[in-house]
C-alpha cells in the first residue's frame, strides 16, 4: 500500500509539472493561459463611452453632447518628489499619475542566457521609463473623479479653472493645488494637498452657496477604469485586477469587472467607515473619506468595457450664503504594507496573497523581520528556510530515518518480493512484518516534501504580491528575486541537489517508479526555469539542508545496523 501511494504521488507530480510546462509554453507563444480569462484591450476613445444623462441620485456619466461647450479638456501637470500628477480642468479630475521613484521592470527574458537564446536585447532604464498608474489615452482609461449630484452642481464633467500658480514642489515640504468652478450660483473650491515623501493626497472641497435658497448637495468620490490588464502583467502571475471595498462590518470585498458587467456584484452598500479602491499588481488607488461619515457605495457599468466604483455622501442642508466643506484622502501608489496600514484600517489587505493569505501574512512578517536583521531579501529567504526546516525537523527526521532504514533493508525487500512474487497476499503480509520489525514508515519519505509545499506556495504569493520584494537583489547575477533567474544557474543547482537526494535514498524496486524518480529532477528544473528566483533559492536551500540531514541520518542508521 505504501508503494502504491508513493507511485501515485509521483505520477500526480509528474503530470502536474508537464501540464504547467504546457500552459506556460502556450503563454510564451502569446496564447491565453488556462488559469486566466482572456482579457481584451480597450481600444475605444473615452469620448465615446460617457453615455447616460445624470440624475439627482446618479453620479454623472453624461454623453459628450450633454456637456456644456465650455467644459474643455485641458491638462495640468503637477510634480512632487514622489510622483507626477496630471489633472484635467474638465472636472478637476486626476487623469495621470507617474511614479517618479519606481521604474518599470526589465523583462527577465531580455537578460542573461535567456536573452541570448531568444535573441532579445535588454532595454535601458530610459527606454523602460517609470510606472504609470492613472492615465487617459486611446487605449487606457484609469481616472479618479469627484463632484456633486443633486441641484445641478459642479461635477467631474464641468469646467474648472486653475487658481494656483506654483505646480512644482521643489524643495518645499508641501504643495497645494487649488481649482475653482461656479455653476448655478454655487462656487466650488477644490484643494489637492501634497506632502513630501507621501503618495497620499488630501482632497478638500469647499462649497459656497451664493444663492438665496438652501440646497442639499450629495458628494461623490469614484474611480473609473477599463478592464484591460495592468501594464507589465504576466500570465504566470494570477494577481487580482479590479475594484474593492472595505468596511469594519464586512471587511475586504473584491468586486471584479465581470461581476459589475453582469450585475452580480456583491458588496456592502451602506457604511460609516471604510474606503473604495482599484487594485492591481503591486499598486493601488483608493478614496478614503473621514471615518464616521455615512456613505453609499456604488458600482457602474459604463459600457465598452469601462467601469466605475465609488461612494456618495450627503452633506446635509447648506443655507443661503453659507459654506460646507468635505475632506477625503486619495492614495495612488505602491502597495507598501506599513504605509497602507497606517493610512486606513484594512487598506493593507489590497496586497493579494490569494487563498493562502492566512499563511502568507505571517511568512511575510517573519521575512520582513529577517530582512531587518541582514539587510538583504535573498539572505532573509535563506534564513527563513533554515527556520522552517528547524520547525519541521522532528517530522522530517522521522521520515528520513524511515528512508534510511528502507535503504539498509532493500536487499531483504528484494528477496521477499522474489520469494512471494506469485502470492500477493503473502507478499503484503511479509512486507508489513518487515516494516513493523524495522520501524519503517513506507510513506515517511513523502512527509518532508508534503509539509514544505504549503510554505512554498505561501512564499510564492509573498514574492509575487509584496512590492517590498520587487526588484530585490540577492548576489551577483540575481538582480530581482521576484523574477526568474536569467542565467538558469539556480534551477540547474536545484536539479543537481535533487539528483544527489535520489542517490541518498533507497532505490524503488519498481522499475517504472525508479525511472519516474530520475525524470523528476529534470522536470522540476525546467519548471523552475520560469519560477521566481526567490522560490528557487528557497527550494535549493531546503534541498541542501535536507541532504545534510539525510546524510547524517544515513550514517547513523548504517552504524546501528552494523552493530546488529
Amino acid at each position: 500500500m505504501g508503494k502504491d501511494f508513493q507511485r501515485a504521488l509521483l505520477w500526480v507530480i509528474l503530470f502536474s509539472s508537464l501540464f504547467l510546462l504546457w500552459d506556460n509554453y502556450k503563454v510564451y507563444k502569446g496564447e491565453p493561459s488556462f488559469f486566466q480569462q482572456e482579457q481584451v484591450a480597450q481600444t475605444t476613445e473615452q469620448s465615446a463611452i460617457e453615455e447616460s444623462i445624470p440624475t439627482d441620485q446618479t453620479v454623472p456619466t453624461a454623453a459628450t453632447n450633454n456637456v456644456a461647450p465650455t467644459a474643455k479638456s485641458e491638462l495640468v501637470t503637477v510634480e512632487t518628489d514622489r510622483q507626477k500628477i496630471t489633472f484635467d480642468l474638465r472636472g478637476a479630475q486626476i487623469v495621470g499619475s507617474e511614479m517618479l521613484t519606481i521604474p518599470n521592470q526589465p523583462d527577465w527574458k531580455d537578460r542573461g542566457l535567456a536573452g541570448f537564446i531568444l535573441g532579445n536585447t535588454e532595454k535601458s532604464q530610459e527606454e523602460l521609463g517609470n510606472v504609470v498608474l492613472l492615465e487617459k489615452t486611446a487605449t487606457r482609461t484609469y481616472t479618479a473623479q469627484t463632484g456633486f449630484v443633486g441641484n445641478d452642481l459642479p461635477n467631474h464633467l464641468d469646467q474648472f479653472k486653475l487658481v494656483s500658480t506654483n505646480l512644482k514642489m521643489g524643495r518645499a515640504d508641501s504643495l497645494d493645488i487649488v481649482f475653482e468652478a461656479e455653476k448655478n450660483g454655487v462656487t466650488v473650491t477644490r484643494t489637492y494637498s501634497f506632502k513630501r515623501g507621501d503618495y497620499a493626497i488630501q482632497v478638500k472641497t469647499d462649497l459656497k452657496n451664493n444663492t438665496n435658497q438652501s440646497i442639499s448637495p450629495m458628494m461623490y468620490y469614484q474611480i473609473t477604469r477599463d478592464d484591460g490588464p495592468a501594464e507589465g502583467d504576466n500570465a504566470m502571475y494570477a494577481t487580482y485586477t479590479g475594484m474593492a471595498f472595505y468596511s469594519d462590518e464586512d471587511n475586504f470585498q473584491k468586486v471584479s469587472f465581470s461581476d459589475i458587467a453582469d450585475d452580480s456584484a456583491s458588496f456592502i452598500k451602506k457604511a460609516s467607515d471604510g474606503w473604495v479602491a482599484m487594485v492591481q499588481h503591486h499598486f493601488v488607488s483608493a478614496w478614503i473619506p473621514a471615518r464616521g461619515q455615512e456613505r453609499e457605495n456604488f458600482v457602474y457599468n459604463l459600457g465598452n468595457k469601462l467601469y466605475s466604483a465609488g461612494l456618495r455622501t450627503n452633506l446635509g442642508t447648506v443655507n443661503a450664503g453659507t459654506t460646507v466643506s468635505n475632506t477625503a484622502i486619495f492614495y495612488t501608489g505602491p502597495q507598501t504594507q506599513e504605509r497602507l496600514a497606517a493610512l486606513a484600517p484594512g487598506l493593507d489587505l489590497v496586497v493579494d496573497y490569494g487563498w493562502l493569505t492566512f499563511l502568507a501574512k505571517p511568512i511575510y512578517s517573519l521575512l520582513s523581520f529577517l530582512y531587518g536583521l541582514v539587510g538583504n531579501w535573498g539572505w532573509a529567504i535563506v534564513l527563513l528556510t533554515c527556520i522552517v526546516k528547524l520547525i519541521l525537523y522532528p517530522i522530517s527526521a522521522a521520515g528520513y530515518r524511515s528512508m534510511a532504514r528502507m535503504k539498509e533493508v532493500t536487499p531483504r525487500i528484494k528477496a521477499i518480493q522474489d520469494k512471494y512474487k506469485d502470492d500477493k497476499e503473502r507478499l503484503n503480509k511479509a512486507m508489513l512484518e518487515l516494516y513493523t520489525t524495522e520501524k519503517i514508515n513506507p510513506i515517511g519519505g513523502c512527509l518532508p516534501i508534503l509539509l514544505q509545499i504549503p510554505v512554498f506556495l505561501a512564499l510564492y504569493w509573498v514574492l509575487q504580491g509584496s512590492i517590498e520584494l520587487r526588484g530585490a537583489r540577492w548576489i551577483l547575477w540575481i538582480q530581482d528575486l521576484g523574477l526568474p533567474d536569467p542565467w538558469f544557474i539556480l534551477p540547474a543547482l536545484m536539479a543537481g541537489t535533487m539528483f544527489l537526494q535520489i542517490f541518498l535514498n533507497p532505490k524503488p524496486a519498481d522499475p517504472v517508479q525508479a525511472r519516474v524518480m530520475y525524470i523528476m529532477p529534470l522536470v522540476f528544473s525546467v519548471m523552475f526555469f520560469i519560477f521566481a528566483s526567490g522560490l528557487v533559492l528557497y527550494w535549493l536551500t531546503n534541498n541542501i539542508l535536507s541532504i545534510l540531514q539525510q546524510w547524517w541520518i544515513n550514517k547513523t542508521i548504517a552504524a546501528e545496523m552494523k552493530k546488529k
